[in-house]
């Protein structure tokens, strides 16, 4: 595995396999890898001919209380990590690197950067946007994957693609959860062992909306407020939003429409999770 620090290297690297005709698979990421982003890694390692992993902690998407100093990192054991996956090339770049001194330009996906999460960070989806289209510009992949966990941001990305007309194609994979149900994220590292066992209340609320639908509920106020009913039971949740919305347009929803995303940011204590299921009886028989 090649590990490249700098604009130039990498694309002198990817240029040499695109004139050879290989397909690109881009895997963008912020590092202190779990098993989430392998089965990611994985996928790409599969679909195309050269796998490109970034890691990256991108400055512009955390906000001014968030925890852009805090948030995990090891790059020495996501290197081992990917090294052994069989990944082709790792891109790390540094701060500067990405956004030299006088940098000005932002990309925006203007109405679904402002519904659920983007509503309690404001600025979020603009970081992310930007620094999604500038990954995507320096390596040109021919696939990109994202994983539904973020299932906002794959929309947005989604979106971004085919407003720009770009020709990366977006391939997004199932939310990969531990034993318990909770969903894998690197912010789980921030909870000690009580705080773990309180945040599967939200995987356990996502279940309740999935019953409630499968008997036959399509109110969403309904299915909602049995949501909050449950997380309200756990003592160190504190909630910031449970919604239920269309796919495409993340608008709220007062009857359920198949397919619909069911989505919910929780704290535990100062930790902030997300989570999310789709709910669709298709997608339940197959």
């Amino acid at each position: 595995m090649k590990v490249c620090r700098k604009i130039d290297e990498i694309r002198q690297h990817l240029q040499a396999d695109k004139t050879s005709g290989r397909t690109i698979g881009f895997v963008p990421t912020m590092g202190y890898l779990h098993e989430g982003h392998l089965s990611l890694v994985r996928e790409s390692l599969n679909l195309t001919d050269r796998t490109v992993v970034s890691i990256f902690v991108n400055p512009t998407q955390f906000g001014p209380r968030e925890d852009y100093h805090q948030y995990p990192r090891n790059l020495e054991r996501d290197i081992n990590i990917l090294q052994k996956l069989g990944v082709d090339y790792l891109f790390a770049p540094s701060v500067e690197e990405m956004y030299p001194p006088g940098y000005q330009t932002y990309v925006e996906v203007t109405e679904l950067q402002n519904k659920l999460c983007g509503r309690s960070r404001p600025g979020h989806f603009r970081g992310v946007c930007t620094i999604v289209l500038k990954l995507f510009n320096i390596i040109q992949p021919d696939w990109a994957f994202f994983g539904q966990k973020d299932a906002q941001q794959a929309i947005i990305i989604q979106k971004m693609v085919t407003d720009l007309h770009l020709t990366t194609r977006i391939k997004v994979l199932p939310i990969v959860r531990d034993k318990d149900g909770l969903a894998l994220s690197s912010r789980n590292t921030y909870l000690n062992p009580q705080e773990r066992q309180a945040a599967l209340v939200l995987y356990k609320s996502l279940q309740l909306a999935q019953q409630l639908f499968a008997a036959g509920e399509r109110n969403a106020t309904v299915i909602k407020q049995a949501m909050i009913d449950l997380i309200q039971q756990e003592p160190l949740a504190k909630i910031d939003y449970v919604a239920i919305v269309e796919m495409e347009n993340l608008e709220e929803l007062k009857e359920i429409k198949e397919p619909a995303l069911v989505a919910l940011a929780v704290f535990i204590n100062r930790v902030r999770l997300i989570d999310n299921i789709i709910l669709s009886l298709k997608e339940k028989k197959s």
